[in-house]
């Protein structure tokens, strides 16, 4: 396993000597010593390191819908892991423990892509997610471990927030099977305030996605109370997926609980979800769904054509699964849009905790 002094990619010399990171907009540039604003891409002598290679904030086994990916092979597992670091600085970050660690490099597990992958495979999963802090500043590392798993016909999925550069998000997605991208908001004023970065390039991202690659896409907003949940809001960012995107790309609606630096901000209130996902189905969304709350309607997948509850879900749980093998409405016979497989049995709702060793 590649450990220590791992060269990273996506970067090059500036006239004054300095190092300029090409991995995402930000762009940062680094005199010796010197790390991004992601904290894990460091310049050591006339290179670019990637200090978090290897090492993880820990391994979790979760049910697909918890990513969240409704559309993805419903019902399996994934093998979940991240690092430590962000390039963003969201002040409303639910996983500020991870994305802001400076200590996690040296006191996180290590694991190489071929025992992640092959720990993905004993355990049954079908797939394994970058997730809990942006895969985009460990790209590297989640390349390498992408194809290990493809080697093994496991699926590979990027939660992320898309800030990313043309050229490593051209590399980066072709190793991927299935993304949510966290489209935090829809104003460049609420993402440059709340998140330190700007909405053009996320836009940019899913864009890409959809229409570039053959990556399974999927979208999540956390509404947060006061800053991006107004009607005009929601009204436009789903009227731009359906115009931009497609009809069909799903939408999850998830609610904000007091953290890092908004504790004095209440939670989402169950009411706002429900009426974000009213304008959503509205401006002409197919599948747009509700998470963080207990609501069997905006868990549930519908047929887009005879409105039939297809996929029934309690929480992260299906309670009932309808679709044919063809991933179709048994009803109607509206091919409904996603990555589907006969489903026998499901994972279910647990998390479960697991050790990697190299």
């Amino acid at each position: 396993m590649k450990e220590a002094l791992y060269p990273g990619r996506y970067w090059h010399f500036l006239d004054d000597g300095r190092i300029q990171c090409d991995l995402c907009p930000r762009h940062c540039r680094l005199h010796a010593e010197q790390r991004g604003a992601c904290f894990v891409r460091q310049r050591v002598g006339d290179q670019m390191i990637l200090t978090a290679y290897g090492r993880s904030s820990g391994f979790c086994i979760d049910p697909i819908e918890k990513k969240p990916l409704n559309h993805f092979y419903p019902g399996s597992s994934v093998l979940s892991f991240g690092t430590a670091g962000c390039n963003l600085a969201c002040k409303f970050c639910q996983n500020w423990d991870i994305s802001k660690s400076h200590e996690m490099e040296t006191l996180a597990a290590a694991a190489g892509p071929e025992a992640i992958a092959r720990a993905a495979a004993d355990y049954g999963c079908k797939s394994v997610a970058f997730t809990y802090n942006d895969p985009v500043i460990f790209a590297e590392y989640a390349m390498d471990v992408a194809d290990a798993c493809h080697e093994r016909g496991i699926k590979t999925v990027a939660v992320t927030a898309g800030y990313m550069g043309a050229e490593a998000r051209r590399d980066f997605y072709a190793k991927m099977d299935a993304a949510n991208v966290d489209l935090k908001g829809f104003t460049d004023q609420f993402y440059f305030a709340l998140t330190g970065a700007r909405l053009q390039p996320v836009l940019e991202t899913l864009s890409y996605l959809k229409h570039e690659t053959a990556v399974w896409l999927e979208i999540t907003t956390l509404l947060i109370p006061g800053k991006n949940d107004s009607d005009e809001e929601i009204s436009a960012e789903a009227r731009w997926i359906a115009q931009e995107l497609g009809r069909d790309v799903p939408l999850h609606f998830t609610a904000f609980h007091p953290d890092y630096k908004m504790t004095d901000v209440p939670p989402t209130p169950p009411a706002t979800l429900s009426r974000a996902r009213a304008i959503a189905l509205s401006e002409g969304l197919q599948y747009v769904y509700t998470g963080n709350v207990h609501d069997a309607e905006g868990a549930t997948t519908y047929c887009p054509s005879c409105h039939a509850p297809l996929i029934v879900r309690d929480w992260h749980e299906i309670e009932r699964y309808r679709l044919n093998r063809g991933g179709a409405c048994p009803e109607c016979l509206a091919p409904i849009a996603g990555r589907f497989e006969q489903f026998d049995r499901q994972f279910g709702r647990r998390r479960i905790p697991i050790r990697i060793g190299h």
